[in-house]
């Protein structure tokens, strides 16, 4: 198996060279790149396997990168590495694709850990898509809608969502909770690998997504068990 291949977007020299470096040292092939707008034409050519972008950059930032990236490939992991972790910033990186987000001064040994755990969960997908047509096609009601698990996929009556890893993951969770509670260390242990706080605050981003995914939908509901966790609540019609 070939080298993992990382896509890093960073406009700062020195932090640049540091990070491009040890990742190389770590066994991974890395395209570094500090302009915005030279983005996409690595991303075709390099074809990475996830991608590790800064928000603040010339030309376009990391927000409008991603989105852009999205339109691509809907499953790669992305990791924000930045200095804006406000949860304005946090729930704006999140809406435009991202998968993971990390606050500047970075770990050089927190960014590893976090690289690995998102190339594992990316390929834990890969894996899926080898299964058999039956395991791809599974699907489960959620009142109006219809949940693909293994496709990641959220078919309405409007159209067909297709869901990012952690907010497919999540779901999937709830699901298979049925009308038991689901606890938040639970989902954090399970997800993420650990129940910081800034792993929690992120939790939330991602259940108010699932939410507005079901928001045509009155009959569904994720509702909220303040100190425990979470319970789907699908309601029948009269």
């Amino acid at each position: 198996m070939g080298k993992k291949k990382i896509l890093y977007i960073e406009d700062e020299p020195s932090l640049g060279q540091i990070i491009f470096e040890t990742l190389q040292h770590r066994g991974f092939e890395v395209v570094w790149e500090q302009d915005g707008a030279n983005v996409m034409r690595h991303f075709s050519n390099f074809q990475p396997d996830i991608c590790v972008v800064d928000v603040m950059l010339p030309n376009i930032d990391g927000f409008e990168l991603c989105k852009l990236i999205r339109q691509k490939d809907s499953n790669i992991p992305i990791i924000f590495l930045t200095a804006r972790v406000e949860l304005a910033d946090l729930v704006k990186g999140f809406e435009a694709g991202g998968t993971d987000y990390i606050r500047k001064p970075v770990s050089l040994e927190e960014l590893f850990l976090r690289i690995q755990n998102q190339l594992k969960i990316h390929g834990s997908n890969n894996a899926r898509d080898l299964a058999d047509d039956d395991m791809i096609n599974e699907e489960i009601g959620i009142g109006t809608y219809t949940f693909y698990p293994n496709r990641f996929e959220l078919k309405s009556p409007s159209g067909l969502s297709v869901l990012s890893n952690r907010e497919g993951e999540i779901l999937r969770m709830l699901v298979e909770k049925g009308t038991r509670i689901i606890e938040r260390k639970d989902i954090l242990l399970q997800v993420w690998g650990d129940d910081s706080f800034f792993n929690s605050r992120t939790l939330d981003v991602y259940i108010k997504k699932l939410r507005n995914y079901f928001k045509k939908d009155p009959n569904v509901e994720i509702q909220t068990l303040r100190g425990r966790g979470y319970l789907l609540l699908v309601r029948r019609d009269a």
